[in-house]
């Protein structure tokens, strides 16, 4: 019988996913016995750095990536927003499971409203998009750069005296914390990471066992959501990496979708929207590149050459 192992980065959360889709599997494909390999990735391991120092959205996920090539692991759950644009040569996504809320959440000790902040408020984050967007509405945000898992991120509102600190919903909710002293962003005015809320599978290319078991699991409307934020991100990206992000949602049966590039300060925020049908998404992603370029998000991407992309 076919072991099937999963890889994972061994923080609490990507166990916790890795352990969802391990279920989905089972639930669907009881016949085989599954086991999650635990890989701690740079990202993980580089605690006293930005990640906008060193490398980006890659580092959570390269060393998985090389396990599947090697084939130590046979499939890796990822969270699509620590996702690059594209997969390595002889990897692919199989599948895309149904996302979680998409939000960007403020903590505070008492659930404050971002505009209730005191002025000069710190707020800790290292994501160059959450950075930028918190800047472009309150300047006099002070945003100190944070490291760590998410109980390490929440402490540090105490630990080092913060106001507030900004993290994914769905992780949060992943992991089951209450969210009574959380402030929702609105997604109108707080564009998510490319892929945020929703976990990947990717397999070897040549895996057909894996890739049909997948086709079981794969949620459509968040894959092709998804993956039209991805066309946008990879056309627009290129190898400077800046405060960018993207939604899409179905809206009857069309696909909506909105995308945003920020210079680094917060001074200046571009967004567009742009919708057609559900099952064009490539194309819905590439319009909205296009379009953004026209907006001048070719001058902010030359403007942040030495940046580095988004950091969880």
């Amino acid at each position: 019988m076919r072991k099937i192992k999963i890889g994972s980065r061994a923080s609490e959360l990507a166990l916790v996913q890795a352990e969802m889709i391990m279920k989905m599997l089972k639930e669907k494909f009881p016949q085989y016995d599954y086991e999650i390999i635990k890989i701690k990735t740079l990202g993980d391991k580089i605690l006293d750095k930005t990640l906008s120092k060193i490398g980006g959205k890659g580092l959570f996920v390269k060393e998985i990536q090389t396990a599947l090539l090697e084939e130590s692991v046979d499939l890796a759950v990822h969270s699509m927003k620590d996702m690059p644009a594209e997969s390595p040569e002889g990897l692919m996504l199989a599948a895309i499971t149904e996302r979680e809320d998409p939000r960007d959440v403020l903590v505070t000790k008492s659930g404050k409203a971002l505009e209730e902040l005191s002025t000069n408020a710190s707020i800790g984050t290292s994501s160059l998009r959450r950075k930028a967007q918190l800047l472009n509405l309150r300047k006099d945000l002070v945003l100190k750069d944070i490291r760590g898992n998410v109980a390490t991120r929440l402490n540090k509102i105490d630990t080092e005296g913060l106001d507030a600190v900004t993290l994914a919903a769905a992780g949060l909710k992943r992991l089951g914390y209450d969210d009574s002293n959380f402030y929702y962003l609105d997604i109108e005015a707080f564009t998510p990471a490319v892929g945020q809320g929703a976990l990947g599978c990717e397999i070897r290319r040549n895996d057909q066992m894996l890739y049909d078991m997948f086709q079981e699991i794969n949620h459509k409307e968040t894959y092709n959501c998804v993956m039209g934020e991805r066309v946008f991100l990879k056309l627009l990206e290129g190898g400077c990496h800046i405060p960018i992000g993207a939604y899409a949602q179905k809206v009857g049966e069309e696909l909506w979708m909105t995308g945003m590039v920020a210079s680094p300060d917060g001074s200046e925020v571009i967004r567009h929207k742009e919708k057609g049908n559900f099952e064009d998404f490539l194309k819905i992603g590439t319009k909205l590149a296009e379009e953004m370029v026209k907006l001048g998000a070719k001058r902010l991407l030359a403007s942040c050459e030495n940046e580095r992309g988004e950091i969880l």
